[in-house]
């Protein structure tokens, strides 16, 4: 079985929508001219079949046995042919589907990786998951579509010869009005396309009210604001739908419309016909063959106005893509590299040294996040890592050696063993040291499936204080050169506060290790303690003597501490 799609979906042209969809037929130009052969193929084997009828008729007519047994095995041919091109195009034009849809998959989720919380600042949840979600189904379906819509020409082409070489002036008729009906349905292609676009932006909006309302449910519930954000997302999703409502009547007239008009050209060429035949112009079987063409030409015809809808959408879905692709990153790395050693930021003088158990207590838990973003390469600052600036390390070399641990990680759907140890090499006993230190072992023997458990998305079986356990224990596990947490205990209880602080300075003995919290029991039991007021640092020593060396410190652990 082949692998789709390939492993590496390579760097994609985004200089304009139609550049990236350019670069996606080129990327799978063996299996798109493969399907566009079998679909014109396909196309053609039908459009011979009313001429091979019509010759046939006329046969009958003139009692020639020969020549009707000849073309019979001429349409039994014809017959045989559409079924076997029509499988292989089926199947190519599925191929080349999933190929460009799932490419733009691997392509967004490679690039949202790549951007981190840049992401989440430049677009909205409901932009994202509408990517996800109808995005990458109309740029698959832009590469679909070429298939048909190029054979749908070539038959339509086809028949004109036919018919021009059989009669000149119904052949003319039909030549004429093939264009004119696929004109005629093009003005309802602009509105279609715009209220499409207002739904999909409303259905944006309304995907993200969704999240955050989700995202924060418990403090709606806490302060009562539950009804006040349904209420809004009712009005929200009544918008939503009253705009599905008009996409769907601009579709209506536009199926309509690719009924009637065919129906038109069919009701006029048969009547000319009849006219001509009645006066020997033509024959009975070239009568039958142009009321067949007339008919024929319908499904050619709404296949070109599909295509036309459907590239119009790939176009759309497109510009999403590239501007997603087209995000740089705040946060950029160099070349360059560092064995390690002492991790300063100069804005706020902290200085976090190898192998130190250090804790920052912050007057503003604010500042502390800011020096703690700066510290992990979140956001740009004068850092610098041993004789290195931070800035010249590559991302992901930042990334391995320094872990940014907060309350906002999620914890993702997957075995419990998988969601800890995602490096896939840790031990059992390594396991069940990082759960020990971050004192998470009930978690684990309360779960039918201990480790081998299943986890929800976002952990939502587990209560807040079981979250933040888990993702510590997470943290340690990670094991990295230099560990910063970020209020790490804040949702568990005073005797487990404890227990987790006793047991870290073993969990992370030789390795450096930055605590941001103002809890007294953490701030007892670290080696250093640093104090920072207003962005800079103020104060350091161990917790005992800044208590009675800094007011300030000790007011804001006291009111850490209530």
């Amino acid at each position: 079985m082949r692998s789709l799609p390939d492993a590496d979906p390579g760097l994609p042209d985004i200089r304009s929508p139609f550049r990236y969809l350019w670069w996606n037929a080129r990327r799978q130009s063996r299996a798109l001219l493969a399907g566009i052969a079998f679909a014109t193929t396909w196309w053609l084997a039908q459009a011979l079949v009313p001429a091979a009828l019509g010759m046939g008729i006329d046969a009958l007519r003139l009692k020639d046995t020969g020549a009707l047994l000849a073309w019979s095995g001429i349409l039994l041919g014809l017959g045989l042919v559409q079924a076997f091109t029509g499988i292989m195009r089926h199947r190519f034009a599925v191929y080349n589907w999933l190929s460009a849809a799932y490419r733009t998959v691997q392509l967004t989720t490679r690039q949202a990786a790549r951007l981190g919380a840049t992401l989440s600042k430049r677009l909205s949840t409901g932009e994202v998951v509408s990517v996800g979600n109808s995005d990458i189904a109309h740029i698959g379906s832009s590469m679909d579509i070429l298939l048909r819509g190029t054979g749908s020409v070539v038959a339509i082409v086809a028949v004109t010869v036919i018919l021009i070489s059989t009669s000149p002036v119904l052949g003319l008729m039909v030549l004429i009005g093939v264009p004119v009906m696929t004109a005629a349905v093009g003005p309802l292609l602009r509105p279609l396309h715009r209220r499409q676009k207002r739904q999909r932006d409303l259905t944006g909006d309304l995907a993200t009210r969704s999240a955050d309302i989700v995202a924060g449910l418990r403090v709606l519930r806490g302060i009562g604001g539950e009804q006040v954000f349904a209420e809004r997302y009712r009005e929200e999703s009544q918008r939503a739908r009253h705009a599905g409502v008009g996409v769907a009547r601009v579709e209506s007239l536009l199926e309509g419309a690719q009924i009637v008009l065919p129906g038109l050209l069919i009701a006029l060429v048969t009547s000319v016909g009849a006219a001509f035949a009645v006066d020997d112009r033509i024959t009975v079987g070239q009568l039958v063959t142009f009321y067949a063409y007339a008919v024929f030409l319908v499904a050619p015809m709404r296949t070109i106005t599909e295509a036309a809808d459907r590239l119009t959408k790939g176009h759309v879905a497109a510009r999403r893509v590239v501007r997603i692709l087209s995000i740089e990153p705040e946060v950029t790395g160099g070349t360059g590299s560092t064995a390690g050693g002492v991790l300063r930021d100069s804005h706020s003088g902290v200085t976090l040294q190898p192998g130190s158990l250090t804790a920052l207590a912050a007057a503003r838990p604010e500042d502390a996040i800011s020096i703690a973003d700066r510290l992990g390469r979140y956001s740009d600052g004068d850092v610098t890592f041993g004789s290195a600036d931070l800035a010249s390390l590559p991302v992901e070399e930042v990334r391995a050696r320094v872990l940014v641990a907060d309350n906002g990680a999620r914890l993702f759907t997957g075995t419990l063993r998988a969601e800890l140890d995602v490096r896939g090499t840790a031990t059992p006993e390594l396991i069940s040291r990082a759960l020990h230190a971050a004192c998470a072992e009930d978690i684990v023997e309360a779960l039918p499936g201990g480790l081998d458990a299943q986890v929800a998305e976002a952990g939502r079986e587990f209560s807040g204080g079981q979250q933040q356990r888990l993702r510590l224990a997470r943290a340690l596990l990670a094991d990295p050169e230099v560990l910063i947490l970020v209020e790490p205990t804040s949702a568990v209880d005073a005797h487990t506060e404890a227990r987790i602080a006793d047991r870290l300075a073993a969990a992370r003995r030789g390795r450096a290790t930055l605590v941001c919290t103002t809890s007294p029991l953490v701030l007892g039991r670290v080696d250093h303690v640093i104090y920072v007021e207003d962005g800079r640092v103020q104060a350091e020593g161990t917790h005992r003597d800044l208590l009675t060396t800094c007011p300030a410190y000790a007011a804001t652990v006291t009111r850490g501490e209530t």
